[in-house]
């Protein structure tokens, strides 16, 4: 029996994919986004090889015109909605004098107004239940704004507000909210083939394993409400932080 719906929004081919993963087996059903949804195929098969259910779409989380009936689908046709990732990241670097006010608002959109859009909308029907778990994917971003990375620190700043203003707001009503800050890299393709004096240190454990995040996010969305976290941390043992 279904135990409910689980959103993932942005379900890559590391974190969020493994999230997906992860609720799935638990017996949630997967609703998986990304802009295009052709890219979702091996995601999908991957969760239906391990038995689990999983509904595919393409979204662009940035845009309310599609969020807002997106989510009222998915209440209305799958399931409640119990648990929403919002993992869309956004991570570009360039120095302040080449930031162009495009590519700031683009990356504000990516970063954080998609946040707010699922947040907004997922908590409508979580509120009329009394219950949700709705959890935002930062990095190390949120919490400190690196040289070159302006418009990236902005949004994610701006995902971890608006994080702790839901937490605050939600939790009486029975909604764990929380944020999540990836401090380091992921074994990801991107990783492999862009820094691959980085991706070695994979063999002693030196870089996040998107299976072990994913564990994170099962973790918390499985607290007793008597010892709610609002944020949690995650780096390799050898990261520097």
């Amino acid at each position: 029996m279904s135990k409910g719906v689980v959103l993932v929004v942005g379900a890559g081919d590391a974190t969020g994919g493994a999230i997906a993963k992860r609720f799935a087996r638990e017996g949630y059903e997967a609703v998986i986004t990304r802009r295009n949804a052709d890219k979702l195929e091996p995601l999908v098969d991957a969760i239906r090889a391990e038995g689990g259910v999983v509904h595919p779409f393409g979204v662009d989380a940035r845009r309310e015109e599609q969020v807002v009936p997106f989510i009222e689908k998915i209440e209305n046709e799958i399931g409640p909605i119990e648990v929403a990732v919002y993992n869309i990241g956004g991570n570009v670097r360039f120095g302040i004098a080449d930031t162009t006010a495009r590519v700031f608002f683009k990356v504000w959109e990516m970063c954080c107004f998609g946040g707010f859009l699922m947040g907004r909308e997922v908590s409508n029907p979580m509120r009329k239940r009394g219950r949700g778990t709705i959890m935002f994917t930062g990095a190390t971003a949120s919490v400190r704004g690196g040289a070159g990375y302006s418009a990236f620190s902005a949004g994610k700043h701006g995902l971890r507000a608006l994080a702790q203003s839901m937490a605050r707001e939600l939790a009486p009503e029975g909604i764990h909210v929380g944020h999540v800050v990836i401090d380091g890299a992921i074994d990801t393709v991107w990783i492999k083939e862009m820094f691959p004096d980085r991706y070695a240190l994979k063999e002693e454990d030196g870089i996040l394993d998107p299976d072990a995040i994913a564990e994170t996010y099962w973790s918390f969305h499985t607290q007793p409400r008597n010892a709610w976290s609002f944020e949690t941390d995650l780096r390799p043992w050898i990261e520097k932080w």
